[in-house]
């Protein structure tokens, strides 16, 4: 995901170069920062899957028997 955010930063801020617009510029500066830094929409780790916050379970323990 970096190196494609890096892609298109690069492919927008030269295009916002050559017609002069600002939004393109900005939008360009808002990918190549998220680039630069790893750093997605919702901060590094806005996609992650929470932790669960309860303690997991007592697991039993399991007897084994050796088949011959």
């Amino acid at each position: 995901m970096r190196v494609l955010r890096l892609g298109i930063g690069i492919y927008i801020a030269i295009q916002a170069i050559d017609t002069q617009s600002a939004f393109a510029g900005v939008v360009a500066v808002f990918f190549l920062f998220q680039a630069l830094t790893n750093t997605g929409c919702c901060g590094s780790n806005g996609c992650a899957v929470p932790t669960p916050k309860s303690k997991p379970e007592k697991m039993e323990e399991v007897d084994f028997e050796e088949i011959k």
